[in-house]
């Protein structure tokens, strides 16, 4: 009886995760392993019912003699209550139809009050932070801002190590400046909440710091943003260009939109102009006149600034080399350079004024190109609010309050996107799974008409889905769509195992396809039923609670859409199936 059920039902489920293997970027590397464990368990979970379990019912069961046909004592309990409510039911099923044709535009209704974002909030118990001042400042000095920043840090409850540094290394390949500076803040073991609130202080902390840009991050979350937009930031707006001065002019005007919206921290523009630079210009006429040459002049400078490798010492085995240099308190100021000395061939000893023009000019650290073309890139993080609609209320204001000439336009991109982009490749692929999902379902089934029914209150089951998210944190991220789509394979194998039932009842048995029929099918499905949403809520529930705990960040919100979906798909089996398959529904002997 239920052997086809049970295969049709086992090869819809897998079907419906069939599109999380076809996720590319991030979102794919995250959840294909998740989609090949699924389908690869219920594959495993098929072969054993329909192998090793009959086989060890028949080896074991068979040793006690003739097994009782009485029903177990809590099902013989729950039968006669669920046949008289069944019963109710059953007498208005216009009514049940329409309640639950409201119950499904109340969940629409529901979810343009949803927000969305890529990833929750992940719980590592170890923050980033990333600070720049004016583009120039000395290593010492961001050191000492550092050093506050770090004892203002240590100070917060829960604030378990920190360090800084500052710069880049020599040969390093990253093109920081000297006024920029990392630190890792470390935790001490704490719940998600506590976490949040040591990232809120750290965020006040920062703001104390007039004039220096900051944000704050965990490390996977940083990697995860850098890999979907090549920045730590997860709303990241490139303006491309010819002209510097205007791209600036562009990303400083996106960049006090970008401050206006309510979210919005941490806002950055990614290469700023007004580096201050000592431009020397040497005079070639006063070069020839002194007999001196533009590479001997230059090489002045860069010995008494730079420092030139004159020897080597050796100190046991060691070996440190010798390096000329003119003393730390003639290398600080601009007048410095002007009075350094230049001596010609003759012996004659002159300042570099003498030769050179030497004045202060702005200049960049970094010019960021892409594609062959310039950009200025303005980058920020959200909080508050979800990352989805901020991403939309920013790309609106932009068009509508930033004007963009011909040769220069802006380009978003970031999380949001990647989001949006995961969503449309799960929407096209689960609609090319959905086509071989109505086949089996047909097959199952062997009707159009109890096919469509089914279909028909499919959706009812997932408004419990949609609750569940509204009541925990409002926020649909990609796990909660993995959430979703087991829902919907859980919901159709426990409606063919019903439909199924009756079609094998009134076909095999001979029975009348009328209220009682109904009623006996649904009764004899109820232990299954309630087992397989029991089973798998109990499953879920650990995880669900306290979801926002390390570790349970991206299945947590997964696990709450399961309960509340297997709550409502539950109610759909047991009560509004029947109810609508009885006046609706059709089966021939």
């Amino acid at each position: 009886e239920v052997r086809s059920s049970v295969v049709y039902a086992s090869f819809i489920v897998m079907l419906v995760f069939v599109p999380l293997l076809t996720l590319s970027g991030v979102a794919g590397r995250m959840f294909e392993p998740l989609g090949i464990a699924y389908i690869l368990a219920i594959f495993a979970s098929l072969a054993v019912a329909l192998t090793v379990t009959p086989a060890l019912c028949h080896i074991l069961l068979t040793r006690w003699g003739k097994l009782s046909d009485k029903e177990p004592p809590l099902v013989r309990f729950l039968n006669p209550i669920y046949g008289w409510i069944l019963g109710l039911v059953s007498r208005f099923p216009k009514l049940i139809f329409s309640g639950v044709l409201v119950f499904c535009l109340a969940g629409l209704a529901i979810l343009p009050l949803l927000g969305g974002s890529f990833l929750p909030e992940l719980r590592e118990g170890h923050y980033i932070i990333h600070t720049a001042s004016v583009p120039g400042t000395s290593i010492a000095e961001s050191l000492r801002i550092g050093g506050q920043i770090e004892k203002r840090v240590s100070e917060i409850p829960g604030v378990r190590s920190t360090s800084q540094w500052a710069g880049r290394a020599e040969r390093g390949a990253d093109t920081f400046g000297t006024h920029y500076s990392e630190y890792e803040i470390d935790l001490d073991p704490m719940e998600g909440a506590e976490q949040q609130k040591v990232l809120d202080e750290i965020r006040e902390v920062l703001e104390a710091f007039p004039g220096i840009n900051s944000e704050v991050n965990t490390f996977l979350t940083e990697r995860i943003d850098e890999t979907i937009s090549g920045y730590t930031s997860p709303v990241v707006v490139n303006i491309y260009g010819k002209q510097l001065v205007a791209l600036d002019h562009k990303a400083q005007q996106v960049a006090a939109v970008m401050r206006e919206i309510e979210g919005a921290t941490d806002v950055q523009l990614r290469a700023p102009p007004g580096e201050p630079q000592l431009e020397v210009r040497l005079r070639l006429d006063e070069l020839a006149y002194w007999g001196l040459k533009p590479v001997d002049v230059m090489r002045t400078v860069q010995t008494g600034f730079g420092g030139a490798v004159v020897g080597q010492v050796q100190e046991g085995n060691h070996v440190f080399d010798v390096v000329v240099v003119l003393p730390m308190e003639q290398r600080q100021q601009p007048d410095d350079v002007k009075k350094l000395p230049i001596q010609t061939p003759s012996g004659v000893m002159l300042k570099l004024q003498d030769v050179a023009n030497i004045q202060q000019v702005s200049g960049r650290y970094m010019i960021l190109h892409a594609g062959a073309q310039r950009l200025q890139t303005v980058t920020c993080n959200v909080t508050g609010r979800d990352l989805v609609s901020f991403f939309a209320e920013l790309k609106q204001r932009v068009h509508d309050e930033v004007e963009f000439s011909a040769d220069i336009y802006p380009e978003f991109t970031g999380a949001a996107v990647a989001q949006a982009q995961s969503r449309e490749d799960l929407i096209v692929h689960s609609t090319l799974a959905g086509v071989a999902v109505l086949l089996l379902l047909y097959i199952a089934l062997q009707s159009l008409r109890n096919m469509s029914l089914v279909l028909l209150n499919l959706p009812f089951s997932l408004v419990g889905g949609v609750i569940a998210v509204l009541l925990t944190n409002g926020v649909l991220s990609i796990g909660s769509l993995v959430g979703f789509i087991t829902l919907f394979g859980i919901t159709l194998r426990n409606s063919i195992m019903l439909v199924s039932h009756f079609h094998y009842l009134v076909v095999e048995e001979g029975k009348p396809w009328n209220a009682e029929t109904a009623i006996r099918g649904a009764q004899e499905r109820l232990p299954s039923i309630l087992i397989t949403a029991l089973v798998t809520a109990l499953a879920m529930l650990p995880i669900a609670l306290n979801s926002d705990s390390p570790g349970r960040e991206v299945m947590g919100p997964m696990a709450s859409i399961i309960i509340g979906g297997l709550i409502s798909s539950t109610i759909l089996n047991l009560l509004v199936l029947p109810s609508v398959m009885l006046r609706y529904g059709h089966f021939k002997k």
